[in-house]
């Protein structure tokens, strides 16, 4: 498809239709759509909180990147998501299209750059998704121990690990059951419905920001303002470790906490008005998020030295270093932990779901994950697809690797939409658009490119792993995608 000419929109006739048919977004949503189960504003809002709520990195890129500078680096990161959180609210309501990312590149760059960014999203929301379930898995081997019960670190590890050299080693464990489990048990979650899901998920999010209320509140009178000296601790002679460098590299490695908005946007089909539902659930769930990380980061990192963080349950430790005068809290806090972080990958694992299933729809992957159940009405081979790959990976990849994947991946997919609202103001300036992004094209530019600046920040091997995986996407691409695709031909 060449994206330089009309043709580029006309190839797929359905999503361009969708975008000049934004006024008419409920009905093509709710009424028409086989997936589709009505996704409101509120729960739009709450879906993105109840996903990353909880910045289960922030403990790891504190000792090993910035130090308290860490919240700078929540910061940092939340100014790209800002920039890029403001393109998608203006797509999602000009596209009332299950795919995000992946859609919005098609209707404006055309089939192989929408192929490469799908392929990304693949990789992007697999990882998110398991790198929650296995930082969940440290609270809650932690909390069966309080209670006596003691789960063998044979199987409560991923085999894997970094070295100090960030090369990979091995631990001796055999694969971390507790992440594996949990992401199982969401797939059956997802597999009979978003609805059902959904009121297990209001539970969740109420408790997980209870919790991180009580955290802080208990919290302030403890906090020793010694442990934030030097804020930004000198680097140590390497790039990304510590110093301004560790702040930019932190804040590329946390820059997934903020992609729930991104979950969100991919439901535009389930929203019962997306033109109103989707911009307010990615701006003002971002708002209450950007908030509560910085806010979590300064208590973490305020408690504790920022060396002792690097653990499988930062949070405890910090609040464990509080002293007896916080030790009431600390099984209220680990059991609330536990409960919500599990609720944390479902929103990724759906999120990857629905794109495979517009991917399919484009001919671009086998027909089958474009399958509807007919009792559940939800993508069940997508989603049983997801599963079995994500009980996999949360069995044997650890913690850092994930989060440097999730976010590598993430930084491109903004990138890419980005600067596909840059060139649909240029081809397409008189759409009608229901929400628009204000100060453009100054924006999207800036988001373009504080998100490279991060992507330059992460270490070499992960460019080489996204790399990798882009390679192996464009062979099936090649191989399948391209030979089937329903605009290559019609």
């Amino acid at each position: 498809m060449n994206f330089a000419s009309d043709n580029a929109y006309g190839a797929l006739p359905e999503i361009w239709s969708a975008l000049q048919a934004a006024d008419h977004g409920a009905e093509l949503a709710y009424g028409n759509d086989p997936i589709t189960q009505g996704l409101t504003a509120r729960f739009a809002e709450l879906f993105e909180r109840e996903v990353t709520v909880f910045p289960v990195l922030t403990g790891t890129a504190a000792a090993n990147y910035a130090g308290p500078g860490v919240a700078i680096s929540y910061v940092v990161a939340g100014l790209g998501c800002l920039c890029a959180g403001l393109c998608y609210a203006e797509f999602s309501a000009l596209s009332p299209r299950t795919g995000s990312a992946y859609s919005y590149a098609y209707a404006t760059m055309g089939e192989l750059v929408a192929w490469i960014i799908g392929w990304d999203m693949v990789l992007e929301f697999l990882f998110s998704g398991v790198t929650v379930a296995v930082g969940w898995s440290g609270y809650f081997c932690g909390l069966l121990a309080t209670w006596g019960i003691h789960v063998p670190d044979a199987l409560a590890m991923s085999p894997l690990r970094f070295d100090h050299d960030h090369k990979l080693e091995l631990t001796g464990a055999i694969f971390n059951l507790p992440a594996a489990a949990l992401v199982a048990v969401e797939t059956g979650l997802l597999y009979v419905g978003m609805r059902e899901s959904s009121r297990f998920l209001y539970a969740i999010v109420a408790l997980l920001l209870s919790i991180i209320a009580l955290i802080v509140v208990a919290s302030i009178p403890f906090i020793n303002p010694v442990n934030w000296h030097p804020f930004i601790p000198k680097n140590v002679g390497t790039w990304g470790r510590f110093g301004w460098s560790g702040i930019m590299t932190a804040a590329a490695v946390v820059f997934f906490s903020y992609t729930g908005f991104e979950s969100v946007s991919v439901a535009t089909r389930e929203a019962r008005v997306p033109s109103r539902d989707i911009p307010i659930g990615v701006l003002g769930s971002f708002a209450i998020c950007a908030i509560l990380y910085v806010t979590v980061a300064l208590v973490m990192t305020g408690l504790a030295r920022y060396t002792t963080l690097g653990g499988a349950e930062p949070m405890i430790s910090a609040l464990a270093n509080g002293g007896p005068g916080l030790a009431w809290i600390i099984p209220f806090v680990s059991i609330g932990i536990v409960f919500g972080l599990a609720a944390s990958p479902i929103g990724s694992m759906y999120a990857q779901s629905r794109i495979l299933f517009a991917m399919a729809e484009d001919g671009l992957l086998p027909g089958t994950f474009a399958s509807v159940h007919r009792l559940f009405k939800t993508p069940h081979r997508a989603t049983a697809v997801v599963g079995i790959v994500a009980v996999a990976t949360a069995a044997i990849l650890p913690l850092e690797l994930l989060g440097e994947l999730v976010s590598i991946g993430t930084l491109l997919a903004f990138v890419i939409v980005c600067a596909s609202v840059l060139i649909l103001r240029v081809r397409r300036p008189n759409i009608p658009r229901p929400f628009r992004v204000p100060g453009s094209p100054c924006v999207p530019a800036f988001g373009i490119l504080i998100c490279v600046y991060m992507m330059f920040s992460l270490p070499t091997d992960t460019w080489i792993r996204l790399a990798i995986w882009l390679l192996i996407g464009l062979v099936v691409y090649a191989l399948y995608g391209h030979r089937n695709s329903r605009a290559g031909n019609g």
